[in-house]
């Protein structure tokens, strides 16, 4: 049986939370992207992706959250302005303990009332997130290929309709 953990919120993130955001990015991303894709490309998705200025514009357009345990950022979820999710990462201590589901709903909860189809995007390589996108009931709509040609860089669209965890169990796939 795994230990107990501090119990964490799932909260909007604000201004004062931008620099631990990018600090979880980058003490986090490398480890888990090396293997997947190598060490340039994670270390590119930190550069781009988890800087004080997207995060910061992020955060002003109320799109992140943050999973929080014992005062410390231990999982980030983001939206983009299209409203697909572009990020949703735990501290690997805290993984399998329900907090990803929840930042999703957390995710979900945040979209305009008019928007009824909730979308992600991954990696090819990163099969964890597959996996547990599917558990979540998100079907694949399509896989871009990366501009490399390396098929671990291809992206996957995934796609759910809007339920919330009190909704369960999923609704039907899209088809």
């Amino acid at each position: 049986m795994r230990g107990t953990l501090p119990e964490a919120r799932i909260r909007p993130a604000g201004p004062g939370d931008v620099a631990a955001i990018c600090r979880f990015g980058e003490i986090h991303i490398p480890p888990h992207y090396t293997p997947l894709i190598g060490e340039a490309a994670a270390q590119r998705q930190v550069r781009h992706w988890w800087n004080e200025a997207h995060i910061s514009a992020a955060v002003a357009d109320e799109r992140v959250v943050v999973a929080e345990a014992d005062g410390q950022v231990v999982g980030v979820g983001q939206r983009g302005p299209d409203h697909v999710i572009y990020k949703l990462y735990l501290h690997p201590e805290h993984r399998g303990y329900g907090l990803g589901p929840r930042l999703l709903d957390a995710l979900a909860r945040q979209l305009p009332p008019d928007v009824g189809v909730l979308r992600i995007e991954h990696f090819a390589a990163n099969e964890r997130a597959g996996a547990f996108y599917e558990r979540e009931g998100f079907a694949v709509e399509r896989i871009e290929p990366s501009s490399t040609g390396d098929p671990a860089l291809a992206v996957v669209w995934r796609s759910r309709r809007v339920t919330l965890r009190e909704e369960w169990p999923p609704p039907p796939k899209l088809s």
